[in-house]
């Protein structure tokens, strides 16, 4: 399994969300040109963050995009899942219908016990706390340079 682009822009996008946590609305454009995201493409995932209860959209003058749930609770894993569907590392732990062997497989085996880890580690921050860690990283750059 390979996260696509599309899950990592809209794990930015978020990031850059919590980032800003006190402004009530976010535009597009801004996340675009901030997160070096390109605005088409960021068009296409807003929707899919919005119907998944993440986020809220506002359109006309004045339109963006800011938290439906709060950004403490939201997990990267959410995320991802909001945007590319289940996780899973095999076809087998999608479809049990795709393989007879999982009973006695001992790869299906070693797919779950990963999938397990990575699930766990995609949930052991929250959004937030990624947003406050990247944003003590860059203001360190800065006072290193």
């Amino acid at each position: 399994m390979q996260l696509t682009l599309a899950g990592e822009y809209a794990i930015r996008t978020m990031i850059h969300l919590a980032e800003n946590d006190g402004r009530e609305v976010i535009t597009i454009q801004e996340i675009s040109e901030k997160q070096n995201i390109p605005e088409k493409f960021l068009r296409k995932i807003i929707p899919k963050l919005s119907e998944s209860g993440l986020i809220k959209t506002y359109r006309g003058n004045g339109g963006g995009i800011t938290f439906n749930k709060d950004p403490n609770t939201i997990t990267p894993l959410e995320i991802i899942q909001a945007i590319e569907g289940p996780l899973a590392l095999n076809k087998c732990l999608i479809d049990k219908a795709f393989c007879s062997n999982t009973r006695w497989c001992s790869v299906h085996t070693l797919w779950c016990d990963l999938l397990i880890l990575m699930r766990e580690r995609l949930s052991s921050k929250s959004i937030k706390q990624l947003a406050i860690e990247s944003v003590q990283r860059r203001n360190k750059l800065k006072h290193n340079n």
